[in-house]
């Protein structure tokens, strides 16, 4: 294997490094994720037991099989992780506001964010700044 440039390095971090843009903290996520499946589980366990109605299932299979089919029971499409956004889209989204905020001459702007869109695969998008 090849090393790699600086300038290389730079390509594959702005395609490859992901930044966390739900809004939360990155390390918040490593709990809240496996409790909003929890939740999701326990929801879903709560409207089973509900459409039993106290059926013993052991003792009265045919009565479960019954209950279920009555309620037509689904699983719900409840909440679903989402991926973090690629670090060269989070720089362009960071600019743009600096520049609509007046923090930032589009000038400047346009020159910082040239290297993140010259890394993406496919069309540059043009923003105007």
């Amino acid at each position: 294997m090849a090393r790699k440039s600086p300038q290389e390095k730079k390509k594959l971090s702005y395609l490859k490094d992901r930044r966390n843009s739900y809004g939360e903290s990155d390390k918040a996520s490593r709990k809240a994720i496996p409790r909003r499946k929890q939740v999701q589980s326990q929801a879903e366990r709560r409207i089973v037991r509900q459409a039993l109605g106290g059926i013993r299932v052991a003792a009265e299979p045919d009565r479960v099989d019954e209950a279920l089919a009555r309620e037509k029971l689904q699983r719900k499409s409840g909440w679903a992780k989402s991926p973090d956004t690629p670090l060269g889209k989070m720089l362009e989204r960071s600019l743009r506001r600096r520049v609509k905020e007046g923090m930032l001459p589009p000038e400047v702007a346009e020159a910082k964010a040239k290297p993140a869109r010259k890394a993406r695969k496919g069309r540059p998008q043009r923003h105007s700044w």
